[in-house]
């Protein structure tokens, strides 16, 4: 694959999708993943409503045909009637991966009270890691980087360290990433050397 791993980015939102405003999602996410990622990669991105046959006709099309390895959504997450994201995740689901949401609502909960009204999940479909991240781009970047001290060490791991291990167990490919963002963590035995 010479364009790089594939790497799908859904933004769900009835109004951006509707052209009602600008989607920030997606180019939040592109702009944390070209700053964090070593390994070339390339974005499939999808903007697409809140709803749930969409959803997951979408997810579904990402991991199975377009052959993404990592799959990242962001948006309808919340307890509105429509936010159903993590229904849609949870229903193309090979096995569920609860520590990526627990994460995610610690990380958050050091910013705001109202992270414990996040219903994030993640996903492995087949050899295809699928994460709902929040909507707003501030929090995007901080649950997948976590929480630094002043002088820039790790105080809480954000959930991109254990991204590209999860890919390695899954049978995707090798991902890098640039210490200074985000250092991915693996056992010794799984580190390829440069």
């Amino acid at each position: 694959m010479s364009e790089g791993v594939k790497i799908g980015l859904v933004s769900i939102s009835d109004r951006a999708s509707g052209g009602v405003y600008e989607d920030k999602g997606i180019p939040a996410l592109q702009d944390w993943l070209g700053k964090a990622l070593t390994t070339p990669w390339e974005a499939v991105t999808r903007l697409i409503p809140d709803d749930q046959p969409s959803i997951e006709q979408t997810l579904i099309e990402l991991c199975d045909e377009a052959g993404c390895s990592l799959v990242l959504t962001t948006g309808g997450t919340g307890p509105a009637l429509r936010d159903v994201t993590p229904e849609a995740t949870l229903a193309v689901a090979h096995k569920v991966m609860p520590g990526f949401g627990e994460q995610m609502r610690q990380v958050s909960l050091a910013f705001v009270p109202t992270a414990i009204l996040s219903r994030q999940v993640a996903v492995v479909r087949g050899q295809s890691l699928i994460i709902n991240l929040p909507g707003q781009p501030k929090a995007i970047a901080e649950t997948l980087e976590g929480l630094k001290e002043a002088d820039g060490q790790q105080k809480v791991h954000g959930i991109f360290a254990a991204v590209p291990y999860c890919i390695d167990l899954i049978g995707g490919p090798y991902i890098e990433t640039d210490e200074a963002v985000v250092k991915a963590f693996r056992p010794k035995s799984a580190i390829r050397p440069k």
